[in-house]
């Protein structure tokens, strides 16, 4: 069965990221097809990239990286639930990702998103730079709006018909998940 991380995307006091991504997670287990785990960014205190040596030659120093990279490992895939910052993706998230390079790779993703424009236009990045690390990424998605999913922008009140996009995100994910599994286990 395929393991798939629900990464929340943003380390912000009082960030909106958590609330998703708990909601993300009560549906994808009830939605089942995989085993689902919440990865919070939080718990793994990365500083700005300090690593000397490009992710790509897997020569991590640091025991924050490795055990990151022993983390990111685990999965088969990844949904990134990401805020919109300034029309792209938290710094705490691209600067995690940047951290590793093959336990990224052959693996798939998807993304939820939230912000004015739904977090639309930080899915647009991650979807360049997710591909750089050869993940498949799904085309559908959740884009959850700032102005009416949440009350005064900071409490979280999805609306229904977002369940649908998150089946499908879901469902798109575990199958290409599990379709990449062969060219893992190279």
């Amino acid at each position: 069965m395929a393991r798939i991380a629900i990464i929340i995307g943003s380390t912000r006091p009082g960030r909106n990221g958590e609330a998703v991504a708990n909601w993300v997670y009560e549906r994808a287990v009830k939605h089942g097809g995989a085993e689902f785990e919440l990865v919070d960014l939080k718990d793994y205190d990365l500083p700005h990239l300090d690593e000397t040596s490009p992710a790509a030659r897997g020569e991590y120093a640091q025991p924050h990286t490795q055990r990151w990279a022993r983390k990111v490992a685990e999965f088969d895939g990844y949904v990134f639930v990401t805020p919109e910052y300034n029309h792209s993706t938290s710094g705490a998230l691209k600067n995690a990702i940047d951290f590793l390079y093959a336990e990224w790779n052959n693996k798939a993703a998807g993304f939820v998103s939230y912000g004015s424009a739904g977090g639309t236009r930080a899915v647009e990045h991650l979807r360049l730079v997710v591909a750089e690390l050869q993940i498949a990424d799904v085309r559908s998605q959740v884009a959850f709006s700032l102005a009416t999913d949440f009350r005064d922008y900071s409490v979280f009140t999805p609306a229904e018909h977002h369940e649908g996009h998150l089946t499908t995100m879901l469902d798109q994910l575990i199958a290409w998940s599990t379709a990449l599994a062969p060219v893992r286990n190279r």
